[in-house]
């Protein structure tokens, strides 16, 4: 059965994918704190247990289909071995690559979304969200200030790593069109974690308590994240989500600031503003297009 989204316009989606790349900065921020002990396979297994844990309950409870019904199976997927391989390339590119340069080759996916989003979802993009784009990158390449050319194997994983994000992202709509959120969020992380289990008998390390608490915390914030973007996806087109993706950066700082005390340069923060300012570009611009307008006229 397709599900219906209900019309609550853009805004709403962009509100809930700005609350869920909040969250996964947070995400980031403690896969950089477990990664110095633990494997990084290791740590999205564990991400991934706690995800499958509540939206298993979750949709038993609420009785949703099984995904492996639904006629997006191959998509979920294809989706769960994209987001397996950006999540691995990502990380392992961490290790090597300074914050600056990871962020800037990073942040290249919503540009790719944006290409996507008209080639696989036939999206029509207005000036809005191409200024609020191109405008949110530039604040990145501002904010994170790049002095050297980096090292070119860390650098093409990450890259890759971007493109495998602005495709899965591209499928969360398309699979959005009759799949639940939560029936997305447990197929993709069951499969998931199932990968990522296969190299457990190589790269386990026994967690101390700290570790514990942290790989559960990240299996939490990693739910709430999921589920506040995917959900986001039901109300807004990719095309509109995917500047919003650069307001990442600034959570990333402050979170920076708050675990390891990382004062940001002046350059940070001139980034920041222009990453402000083409949201504000973006959410004015969808406000427009939610005024007065024919039905069925393209965003």
């Amino acid at each position: 059965m397709v599900l219906e989204i209900k019309d609550k316009g853009p805004l709403t989606g962009i509100a809930l994918a700005s609350a869920g790349y909040a969250c996964f900065a947070l995400q980031d921020a403690i896969v950089k704190w477990l990664v110095t002990d633990y494997a990084v396979p290791q740590i999205l297994f564990f991400r991934s247990l706690v995800i499958v844990a509540i939206t298993g309950v979750l949709v038993r409870v609420r009785k949703h289909p099984s995904a492996w019904q639904s006629p997006y199976r191959k998509t979920l997927v294809l989706r769960a071995a994209l987001m397996l391989v950006a999540w691995l390339l990502f990380y392992n590119a961490a290790r090597t690559l300074g914050l600056a340069e990871l962020t800037t080759l990073y942040f290249s996916a919503p540009i790719m979304v944006m290409f996507l989003s008209i080639l696989i979802l036939k999206e029509t993009i207005g000036i809005g969200r191409w200024i609020a784009c191109i405008g949110g990158f530039i604040g990145v390449v501002v904010a994170a200030n790049p002095t050297h050319s980096p090292n070119l194997l860390p650098a093409a994983m990450c890259v890759v790593a971007g493109f495998c994000w602005a495709w899965s992202t591209i499928l969360v709509r398309l699979v959005s069109r009759s799949e639940s959120t939560l029936t997305q969020m447990y197929a993709t992380s069951l499969l998931f974690g199932l990968a990522c289990a296969l190299s457990l008998p190589w790269v386990w390390t026994t967690p101390d308590a700290t570790g514990w608490g942290l790989l559960l915390a990240l299996g939490l914030i990693s739910t709430i994240g999921q589920y506040l973007l995917y959900d986001g996806f039901r109300y807004a087109p990719a095309s509109a989500i995917a500047p919003i993706e650069y307001t990442g950066l600034m959570w990333a700082f402050l979170y920076g600031y708050l675990i390891w005390t990382e004062v940001p340069a002046v350059n940070v923060f001139i980034g920041a503003l222009l990453i402000v300012a083409s949201s504000i570009v973006l959410v004015f611009w969808e406000r427009r297009g939610q005024g007065p307008r024919r039905k069925g006229s393209p965003a």
